[in-house]
């Protein structure tokens, strides 16, 4: 029987049915093209300065990129953005893993933009030194704040840089301020030498402690307290209480030891708890104070300048470190050298003089 010879409404008849859809959408495709198209070093400065969070995050992978090639772009986006910088307070953290680094800066940040401040953490994660892989799980801790319109979290893995802290870290700050965030959060690794990168770069040092952690830690904690300007003593909350205020003492204690420190600011010791969002404006206003401090006696500027100076010299060793192992002839002669100096036949002293005499007669060639 012919299907229009059945009824309408014959379970035998066939229907049309609905237009498919196309498989992929005109959008999809429009959008996909524009992130294959890189944009110009002055579109990502203007998307920059736009408040485009897209813009700044293409900006900063340009700028972490070890690709010899983006060098130029990225100082021409740096450049472009600098006129916009430095009007922001820059707050390094750090404290043993465990400690509550994470759910910390998520209170914080969360604390910091209902007052209206824009916030920017940069958060280095530890890479593995045999795999070199990195899990870059900070936004998935700060679950809230990665929500929120008025933050910005970018995680970033350290490397095999000094200490874990990412290599363009002080470039990423820039960034960050041009696009308009007035806070830059810096989250180190941990406990090591990250400290003292981190702290070269920032205005105020917070040291974040838990109470009881054994006197094991005495002589890592020695060093960090010194470049401290506030320790804070986290999970202050339940049966912990007790101990984080007996540790506040013993650690105000400990800090009228050290010598005075050149900001003229006596660090101080505070307690509060991340997860229940406790004592968190305290530690705001102790860093307030700070900034009132220093910014009155002249030391803000003054450690301002001291640290420009200063990532002036480091940006040299790093180029000059970057160039001489990127050049095949040089990658040649170190493997060469490797094996005479494991085999004693070359001493390491001689075959690092030869290698750099090679460097330099290759650059006046």
């Amino acid at each position: 029987m012919d299907n229009t010879q059945l009824p309408h409404n014959s379970a035998l008849s066939e229907i049309h049915g609905v237009n498919q859809p196309e498989s992929v959408s005109p959008l999809a495709i429009e959008h996909a093209i524009k992130r294959r198209t890189q944009p110009t070093a002055q579109e990502l400065v203007a998307g920059i300065l736009n408040g485009d969070k897209t813009a700044l995050s293409r900006a900063i992978t340009l700028v972490e990129s070890t690709n010899p090639q983006h060098l130029e772009k990225a100082n021409s986006v740096i450049n472009g953005c600098l006129p916009y910088a430095n009007k922001s307070v820059r707050i390094g953290i750090t404290g043993v893993p465990g400690v509550g680094k994470s759910t910390f800066i998520e209170s914080f940040g969360k604390y910091l933009t209902a007052l209206g401040k824009k916030v920017a953490v940069l958060a280095v994660d530890p890479s593995s030194s045999l795999s070199h892989g990195s899990i870059l799980g900070d936004k998935t801790r700060m679950e809230e704040l990665v929500k929120d319109e008025n933050a910005y979290i970018r995680p970033s893995a350290s490397g095999d840089t000094l200490g874990g802290v990412a290599r363009k870290t002080r470039e990423t700050i820039i960034l960050c301020e041009a696009c308009g965030f007035d806070t830059i959060i810096i989250e180190t690794v941990g406990v090591g030498q990250s400290e003292t990168a981190v702290h070269s770069m920032t205005d105020f040092f917070l040291l974040l402690q838990i109470a009881g952690a054994g006197d094991e830690l005495q002589g890592i904690k020695r060093g960090i307290m010194e470049m401290a300007d506030l320790i804070v003593i986290n999970k202050a909350d339940g049966d912990n209480i007790k101990r984080a205020r007996l540790a506040k003492t013993e650690y105000n204690r400990a800090l009228h030891l050290f010598p005075a420190k050149q900001s003229g600011w006596q660090p101080k010791v505070a307690t509060c708890s991340a997860l229940n969002h406790e004592g968190i404006a305290e530690v705001w206003q102790q860093i307030n104070e700070y900034f009132a401090t220093t910014q009155a006696n002249g030391f803000f500027n003054q450690r301002r300048q001291e640290q420009n100076s200063y990532w002036l010299t480091e940006t040299i060793n790093e180029q000059l470190k970057q160039d001489f192992y990127a050049r095949p002839e040089i990658a040649a002669l170190l493997a060469e050298n490797k094996i005479k100096v494991e085999q004693h036949a070359l001493s390491p002293f001689a075959a690092a003089q030869q290698l750099l005499e090679a460097y330099f007669k290759l650059k006046k060639s």
